[in-house]
């Protein structure tokens, strides 16, 4: 499996929504699905699941904002 359907697999389930398998380009925090709470545990399975840690402070709300853009972000970390 790639990094991207990894990546909208995990959000999906920190979510409890498939829409996000159906929609990766839906914008998580204008639509509710993802919260302050909701970020932290991203954050937390991502290092534990991809083994990148990704700083609080470079975690931008309007660059991490859909599955497809966090994908996009951590293939930059890799």
């Amino acid at each position: 499996m790639e990094l991207n359907e990894q990546v909208i697999a995990l959000v999906a389930e920190i979510c409890q929504d498939d829409v996000i398998k159906e929609d990766p380009d839906i914008d998580l925090f204008e639509s509710g699905l993802l919260d302050s709470f909701g970020t932290v545990e991203l954050l937390v399975q991502i290092e534990e699941r991809f083994g990148i840690t990704v700083p609080i402070t470079e975690f931008d709300r309007d660059t991490w904002n859909t599955p497809n853009n966090i994908a996009k972000q951590l293939a930059e970390f890799k």
